[in-house]
């Protein structure tokens, strides 16, 4: 004799499959913050890559040390008035500690365009005198909400031929390593985001540029 499901037994499967699902959506809803925490996780540890695989030191500069690869937050008027980023490498002359559209990244993913999200000397992301344009997902401000940002360190970070990061304008430095202080980090160095009253902290860890989110 065939056993059938009885009218109780199909009403509580759908209620736990209406429960399962109901918390599965939830765990599965995009979360801004947490977004812009990963890209900028992972934008930083780049900045790190791009400085150990192209090391500046040249013997017949002087300077070397002022063209190391950084990554510089802002928000003003070339950003829209949001919190946004680039990643660039001081090269173009003599190193002035903003960002020229040569001295920017490249996106690995995409040759035409350039790893900011608006930066000082620039108008908005796009450019009408060029071939590149800028990452819209750079702009933390514009593309996930992010309200405010706070450093420990400051807003610019370096990285030397090693990895290690440093601290402050490397344009002003007059010596490798010293200008005044030691720029490199000595103590671990805070990057908070800021949505509403929420936050996700990112920490870079002294000597190793160990990089962690906290949320």
């Amino acid at each position: 004799m065939k056993k059938a499901f009885t009218l109780l037994e199909l009403v509580f499967v759908i209620m736990v499959v209406g429960v399962l699902s109901a918390i599965l959506i939830t765990r599965t809803e995009r979360s801004p913050l947490q977004e812009a925490a990963v890209q900028l996780l992972s934008d930083i540890r780049y900045t790190q890559h791009l400085a150990i695989i192209d090391d500046k030191f040249n013997a017949l500069d002087p300077d070397w040390y002022q063209r190391r690869w950084q990554i510089l937050f802002g928000k003003n008027v070339d950003s829209n008035n949001q919190w946004a980023y680039t990643i660039f490498s001081d090269t173009a002359g003599h190193a002035t500690g903003d960002a020229s559209e040569a001295e920017i990244a490249i996106n690995p993913m995409n040759l035409n365009q350039r790893m900011t999200g608006g930066y000082t000397g620039a108008n908005n992301l796009n450019y009408s005198n060029s071939n590149f344009v800028g990452m819209k997902k750079l702009n933390l401000g514009s593309s996930f909400g992010i309200d405010d940002i706070t450093f420990t360190c400051g807003q610019r970070l370096a990285f030397d031929h090693i990895g290690r990061p440093m601290r402050g304008d490397q344009s002003t430095m007059t010596g490798s390593y010293h200008a005044g202080t030691d720029r490199l980090l000595k103590n671990k160095c805070t990057i908070v985001l800021k949505k509403g009253t929420k936050e996700a902290k990112i920490t870079i860890m002294p000597e190793t540029g160990y990089v962690r989110i906290t949320f």
